[in-house]
């Protein structure tokens, strides 16, 4: 008989947090806040009528709702208080470590200043120290911008080397292939910094993609990407080669009603690191906790499975060998005595 794997035990269990978009922690009350903050009109006065337009059915009326809301971030403190909120919902999960995704373009093409977003949330991931929380900063190419855009982006990130860990490559992948960005990775890299992308599941040449990413551009993780299993010859490489795959099971039920959840299975018992994350939680419905909690019970995972999601989020993270023994450790013990 399988251990139910309980919500206090998720809740505690040291992990951490790899595939999070901070622009996709705008929760309603803040969203409010900040309109009222900056003075813009965004067609709602209550929580409740803000709460109503976070309402979609596919990926269109998503981002309908998604890049239009970011308006309301104008001043270095409104990122501050974007990440912030975040980390102590973070905190209240265990989170001991998180590489928080961010999107310049999506506020340098309305005209905020690339330094205003980056000295917010990098101020946020310091004083996160003081929650017991590690954060650091992944700044991501917008995939449906041009790659011209994506190099002017990435020589301006450069004059804040210090507060990015690495690059990633998010937001509409048809048509937008990633070695439409094959420059700009390899520049990243060559400045040593970490590199991950977005294969988002079930898109059109899926399979290409990750084997792009896998093969030629050669990225450490790969966010969600769990459409690799169609191709063994792939999963054995991604095994061999210790590849971290991120995946969200609450923003994967809004396109797959079985979350993918066959598919983590499916990596886990073929020893490829795959983890579990919330990507855009106050639009998807949960925060990492709830992702964990709601694959565990659909699935009937059992305790040992979950831990090893939680180890393998440490072990395909971007720190120091040191660092992941520490965490390690402590997750270790939390699944013996737990």
């Amino acid at each position: 008989m399988t251990t139910v794997v309980t919500k206090k035990f998720i809740q505690g269990l040291p992990k951490a947090e790899l595939h999070l978009h901070i622009e996709g922690t705008l929760e309603p009350e803040l969203k409010l806040k900040l309109a009222k903050r900056n003075n813009i009109n965004i067609g709602q006065s209550t929580i409740e009528e803000v709460r109503k337009t976070y309402d979609y059915d596919d990926l269109a009326s998503f981002l309908a709702v998604y890049y239009p809301a970011m308006n309301v971030l104008q001043q270095e403190e409104d990122f501050y208080d974007l990440a912030m909120d975040y980390l102590r919902r973070a905190a209240q999960n265990n989170v001991r470590h998180v590489e928080i995704f961010f999107d310049p373009q999506a506020h340098t093409s309305r005209g905020i200043a690339f330094k205003t977003v980056i000295n917010g949330l990098y101020r946020a991931t310091v004083d996160a120290r003081a929650l017991n929380v590690d954060a650091h900063l992944i700044m991501c190419f917008l995939r449906d911008f041009s790659r011209e855009s994506a190099r002017e982006t990435l020589i301006e990130a450069l004059n804040y080397q210090d507060k990015i860990i690495g690059v990633g490559l998010d937001s509409d992948e048809h048509n937008n292939p990633p070695m439409k960005f094959f420059n700009q990775f390899t520049i990243a890299t060559e400045h040593g910094l970490h590199v991950t992308a977005h294969a988002d599941i079930d898109q059109k040449d899926s399979i290409e993609h990750i084997r792009e990413l896998l093969e030629v551009i050669g990225v450490e993780r790969v966010d969600h990407g769990t459409n690799i299993v169609e191709d063994p010859d792939l999963v054995k490489f991604a095994a061999k080669n210790n590849i971290g795959f991120t995946s969200c099971p609450l923003s994967n039920s809004f396109v797959s009603p079985e979350m993918k959840g066959k598919e983590v299975i499916e990596l886990l018992n073929n020893n490829v690191k795959v983890s579990i994350h919330s990507d855009d939680p106050a639009y998807f419905g949960g925060y990492i906790g709830d992702n964990y909690s709601t694959i565990a019970d659909k699935f009937n995972l059992t305790k040992e499975q979950v831990v090893t999601l939680a180890r393998n989020s440490f072990e395909t993270s971007w720190i120091s060998d040191q660092q992941k023994a520490i965490y390690l450790t402590e997750l270790k013990e939390y699944a013996k005595n737990n």
